[in-house]
């Protein structure tokens, strides 16, 4: 879609050019930006012509830029005991989008949208990445993903801030982990997804994300009870109610999902 207010795009090199004028807004692939009316916004900053390394592994992390397209990061070979890996499938192609879109939208912005169904926010969220924020003042802070999205279309970037990069650990990638999605039609947007991680030294995991307004996350410090996850899912009650599902089916299909997860991490059916 053209957006017809806009009047200037620009293209920083360097950080020290990355600035935003009233009206003006960051632009990483633009594949939701293009999609609609955008009321008010007059000029365009893409971020994309900074040359950010799109995925870089430390000691630590899996370092995912911002700028990093969704088909760069789905190609991303597993390393020697990364039993997590097979998450980023899972998700990547969790995403309501053809293989044209994989290749021009970002993992930031994925992110920054800050949609329900969101999945670069459900694998982020479940693997307890960490967002790098570009600060005003030329510094940076970091946030979990899990808190980083606040709501529907809200996070929480304040004004003149961009997201950098999104931290993954690699103590994390190393966890067991079991997927479930659930959509009203087969290639629908998705009702909920849920997550469960199983850490080294025991502990558990849930994220439920999709049929939340946020990312919303169930920590045990071991394998809980059938009843004891239940409750845990029964005190969620930020569900959300949209064309692609009601409240009460999402509430419903994330409790049978948790509990499906937990069987298969090992718990007591």
């Amino acid at each position: 879609m053209d957006l017809i207010t806009v009047r200037e795009i620009r293209v920083p090199r360097t950080r020290e050019e990355i600035s935003f004028a009233p009206g003006e807004i960051p632009l990483g692939g633009g594949t939701w930006l293009f999609s609609e009316v955008q009321e008010g916004i007059t000029g365009l900053v893409d971020l994309t012509g900074l040359g950010w390394q799109p995925i870089e592994v430390t000691d630590e992390n899996l370092v995912v830029a911002a700028t990093c397209t969704i088909a760069e990061f789905s190609r991303l070979p597993a390393q020697d005991g990364w039993t997590a890996h097979p998450l980023i499938s899972q998700c990547v192609n969790s995403l309501l989008a053809s293989f044209k879109i994989w290749n021009v939208a970002t993992v930031g912005g994925n992110i920054c949208t800050s949609l329900p169904a969101g999945p670069m926010i459900s694998l982020a969220a479940a693997l307890d990445a960490t967002a790098v924020i570009w600060t005003i003042d030329g510094h940076e802070r970091r946030m979990p993903i899990a808190s980083f999205v606040t709501g529907v279309r809200e996070n929480e970037l304040a004004p003149g801030e961009i997201l950098r990069a999104i931290e993954y650990p690699l103590e994390n990638l190393r966890s067991r982990t079991a997927f479930r999605r659930i959509a009203l039609s087969t290639l629908g947007r998705t009702g909920t997804l849920v997550i469960g991680r199983l850490d080294a030294d025991g502990s558990l995991v849930v994220t439920i994300s999709g049929g939340t307004y946020r990312p919303r996350q169930l920590r045990f410090d071991e394998l809980p009870d059938r009843g004891a996850l239940a409750s845990a899912v029964a005190s969620i009650h930020e569900w959300y109610s949209d064309a692609h599902g009601a409240p009460d089916w999402r509430h419903a299909m994330s409790a049978k999902f948790a509990e499906e997860i937990r069987i298969e991490l090992g718990g007591i059916a």
